[in-house]
């Protein structure tokens, strides 16, 4: 829901997280700040082609995209560190209140994917 309109959003597959809790000693700073009770957020949308990040590498703690192999790091905001994906995912600051998550700001960063003949696309 937008807070200022009261708005609720469209089910667009771009709001979708991917959503984990972390140890404190695993988050950089970045992430940090960003996190609630170690819990961090962030699109659930593979930057490379769109595909949805839907797997974990237990081992390694990263998120990995099931299409092309792409990885991220959550506790380092989400940094690619294997695949084709041309950037991190965006986070989703989050906040506790009255003991539930909720989200404390916008997205930071871009969510979504590359695009064929874009900039940043291949």
């Amino acid at each position: 829901m937008d807070a200022a309109t009261r708005r609720v959003r469209d089910g667009t597959r771009l709001n979708q997280l991917i959503v984990v809790r972390l140890a404190a000693d695993a988050l950089s700073d970045e992430t940090r700040s960003r996190a609630a009770d170690g819990v961090v957020a962030y699109s659930g949308v593979c930057t490379h082609t769109g595909c949805d990040v839907t797997d974990w590498n237990a081992p390694a703690q990263h998120f990995k995209c099931p299409c092309h192999e792409s990885e991220y790091d959550p506790g380092d905001a989400a940094r690619v560190v294997s695949g084709p994906a041309p950037w991190q995912l965006a986070a989703l600051p989050l906040k506790v209140v009255d003991g539930l998550l909720a989200v404390r700001a916008t997205f930071v960063g871009k969510v979504g994917f590359a695009q064929p003949g874009s900039p940043s696309g291949e």
